[in-house]
């Protein structure tokens, strides 16, 4: 049973506050801002319900915060997802990527920043609960964040793991399979960089459309997260996994999901139909998935909180 406690020396509390969410039974959610360290900043929500499990839900690429959003891209995935859990009497913690604590502060040097970066954040936040009392843990990792999620679970044992979204093929791949269809002109001149970052060979320069991609002070960055292959890496787990993919995602087919569900066959396996990429139901074309990105507004595909919840309880 969990005893979740914490004092003002363990963590930094920001606020706190008591909230009722529509549209679930009336049930009082304790909310606290919690600063694990420098870098970790993050939400705690906690049900009324003694000794509930806990799930940790991890962001997908880019500087991602609690709440699913970046700069530009509001529409609060993450945040929705974990009031929809915590109401169904699951604890959640989410929290900011270490590069939206750098971008606030003004320090960010992405030649510095490596993939494991973001395993090392996560092993330290389930250390501090598991510090804190918590026994019953699920990682939730949205898109890049599953692959974060599978290492850390190596590193630090948890309950349960679920992947949100997340890829089975390594991201050079998936990078190379986008272009072939996207800009197939530039599949040739991306495979020759790919191969030179996976021997550890600077790229001088790439054409304007890959500078993105594979400009000089991000290339350590890529190299780090091509070293990691998902399906593999799932496979080291002895752990219940749940593996969820969307019909209507545009970033991450449901392909992806089968290629985990088959290197893992005991995994959990759940196709939501007309669910895409920020979790939301789509029930047109691409202009309307591509639109969800910034509307916070829009419920969540129900079915992704029964599914979750559903696995983290049982």
């Amino acid at each position: 049973m969990s005893t979740r406690t914490y004092t003002p020396s363990g963590i930094l509390y920001l606020g706190l506050l008591f909230l009722t969410f529509s549209g679930f039974a009336q049930k009082q959610l304790k909310v606290a801002d919690i600063a694990i360290n420098p870098l970790i900043n993050g939400t705690l929500i906690t049900p009324p319900e003694t000794g509930a499990p806990l799930a940790i839900i991890i962001g997908g690429s880019g500087p991602t915060d609690r709440n699913g959003n970046q700069q530009v891209l509001k529409n609060d995935a993450l945040k929705k997802l974990a009031e929809g859990l915590s109401a169904q009497g699951i604890a959640t913690f989410r929290y900011d990527k270490r590069l939206v604590a750098m971008l606030r502060k003004g320090n960010i040097d992405e030649a510095t920043i490596k993939f494991d970066d973001f395993v090392t954040d996560l092993v330290t936040v389930i250390n501090h609960f598991k510090e804190a009392g918590d026994t019953t843990i699920t990682l939730i990792g949205h898109s890049q964040g599953a692959l974060v999620a599978t290492l850390a679970a190596q590193q630090a044992p948890v309950s349960k793991l679920v992947s949100l979204e997340g890829a089975g093929h390594t991201i050079d791949a998936i990078i190379l399979e986008q272009l072939a269809v996207q800009m197939p002109f530039l599949t040739e001149e991306a495979t020759q960089a790919f191969e030179k970052l996976k021997n550890n060979i600077k790229i001088d320069s790439v054409s304007a459309p890959l500078s993105s991609l594979l400009r000089p002070s991000l290339q350590p960055f890529m190299r780090s997260w091509m070293l990691y292959n998902p399906a593999k890496e799932l496979q080291k787990l002895q752990i219940p996994v749940l593996i969820i993919t969307g019909t209507k995602d545009l970033q991450v087919s449901e392909e992806e999901g089968d290629i985990l569900a088959k290197a893992t066959p005991s995994a959990k396996r759940v196709h939501i139909e007309k669910m895409n990429h920020v979790l939301r139901e789509i029930e047109g074309n691409a202009l309307e998935n591509s639109k969800s990105y910034y509307q916070p507004s829009l419920p969540l595909a129900p079915q992704v909180i029964t599914a979750i919840s559903d696995f983290i309880k049982n």
